[in-house]
């Protein structure tokens, strides 16, 4: 693990990235609803706000396993938000 400002900046461009698209998909789509993208937008920001929070997390035993656990975390919930963008 490289180190926490790091995985800081991850989650920021990982999570702002999947806003960006929804963004561009709304553009592209103005002619649909986009309650759907709105959702994901909020899902995202949810998602931005409980890792940031776990990050800053100062009183755990292991920092390693709990960094790589927000690390995967991140992954499986940019992946699953990716797949609800490219569901739209």
């Amino acid at each position: 693990m490289a180190n926490v400002r790091d995985l800081k900046k991850d989650i920021n461009y990982v999570l702002g990235d999947i806003i960006e698209a929804v963004y561009i998909w709304e553009l592209t789509n103005a002619d649909k609803d986009n309650k759907k993208a709105e959702g994901i937008i909020d899902e995202a920001i949810v998602t931005f706000d409980d890792l940031i929070v776990r990050v800053n997390q100062k009183n755990v035993e292991n920092k390693k396993k709990h960094f790589n656990t927000v690390k995967a975390d991140l992954e499986d919930n940019g992946r699953k938000l990716i797949d609800k963008i490219n569901a739209l």
